[in-house]
C-alpha cells in the first residue's frame, strides 16, 4: 500500500481558541480533500475550553464530517490533550499534530506526511536551512528556544534542532509502543515524545518546515510561567529515565 493510501489522523488540542480555528480547520479539510487519496480525520481535543471552541468546531463539522471534536472538561494542557488523542492510534496508519492556530499550513503538514516511508516519526523544524519561516517570532522567544534547546540537548542529547515545533506526525506501532511512557502535559511534552521513540530505538526525521508565527500565542502571555514549568519537566524526565528512577520508587511520579 503507498503512502498516500494510508489512514491519517490529526490531532488539534485546543484550549479557548473559539478567534482562531476555524479558519485552520477548514483550510485543512478543504486542503487534504482535494490532495490526499488515503482516509484523513480531524479529531479536536478541547481540555477544559469555558469559550465557544466547541460549538465552532461542531459547525465546522457540519460542513466537513471529517471533522470531530473530543471535549475534555479538565484543563489538563496541551500535552494532556496530545496524550488522550493519541490513544487512538491503533484506529490508523499514521497519527500527527499541528496546533489550532494555522501556524503550519496544510501543505506543510502534507509534506512531512510524504516522508513517512523513510522514517517512524517525521517533524517539523524552524531551525534548519530550507525552512520558510513567513513571520518571525519576537527576539525573546527565539532566544528563550534556543536556550531550551540547549538544556534539553545537555540533558537527552537527542540532536534535534526544533522539539518544539507543533508539526509532528507517527506511524501507528510507534506510537503505541510509547504511549505508556507519555507523562508530561505542559508544554514539554514534545521533548517526552522525541526521546520516548528514540529511546524505543525508533527513527525520527526532521525536515525543514513552513511557519507563520500567529498573534494571541498563550506561551507568549505567560512567557515566564511557561518557561519554568517546560524547565521542571525535562528535569523530571531525565529522572524517569535515570537508573535512579528504579531504585527510589517512593519518589515515583
Amino acid at each position: 500500500m503507498s503512502n498516500r493510501a494510508k489512514s491519517v489522523l490529526l490531532l488539534i488540542p485546543a484550549y479557548n481558541e473559539e478567534e482562531r480555528i476555524e479558519p485552520t480547520l477548514r483550510e485543512y479539510a478543504e486542503y487534504f480533500r482535494a490532495n490526499y487519496a488515503g482516509k484523513f480525520e480531524i479529531l479536536v481535543v478541547l481540555n477544559g475550553c469555558t469559550d465557544d471552541t466547541l460549538k465552532i468546531v461542531e459547525k465546522v463539522g457540519r460542513d466537513y464530517p471529517e471533522v470531530k471534536a473530543d471535549d475534555i472538561p479538565a484543563p489538563i494542557g496541551k500535552g494532556g490533550a496530545l496524550i488522550e488523542g493519541l490513544r487512538l492510534a491503533p484506529t490508523v496508519d499514521h497519527i500527527g499534530y499541528v496546533d489550532a492556530d494555522g501556524a503550519t499550513p496544510p501543505e506543510a503538514f502534507h509534506g512531512l506526511l510524504k516522508h513517512m516511508d523513510g522514517a517512524h516519526c517525521v517533524i517539523g523544524s524552524r531551525w534548519l536551512p530550507g525552512s520558510v519561516l513567513h513571520q518571525v517570532q519576537p527576539f525573546f522567544r527565539r532566544f528563550a528556544s534556543r536556550v531550551f534547546h540547549g538544556i534539553v540537548e545537555l540533558l537527552f542529547w537527542m540532536h534535534v534542532r526544533d522539539t518544539q515545533c507543533p508539526a509532528k506526525v507517527m506511524r501507528r506501532e510507534a506510537v503505541e509502543k510509547i504511549h505508556g511512557h507519555l507523562r508530561i502535559a505542559d508544554l514539554a511534552f514534545d521533548v517526552n515524545l522525541i526521546y520516548s521513540l528514540q529511546h524505543a530505538n525508533y527513527e525520527v526525521l526532521e525536515l525543514p518546515v513552513e511557519w507563520t508565527d500567529k498573534a494571541g500565542s498563550k506561551v507568549s502571555s505567560s512567557f515566564f510561567r511557561s518557561s519554568l514549568v517546560m524547565f521542571l519537566s525535562v528535569v523530571r524526565l531525565r529522572f524517569y529515565y535515570s537508573p535512579l528512577y528504579q531504585t527510589l520508587k517512593p519518589l515515583r511520579w
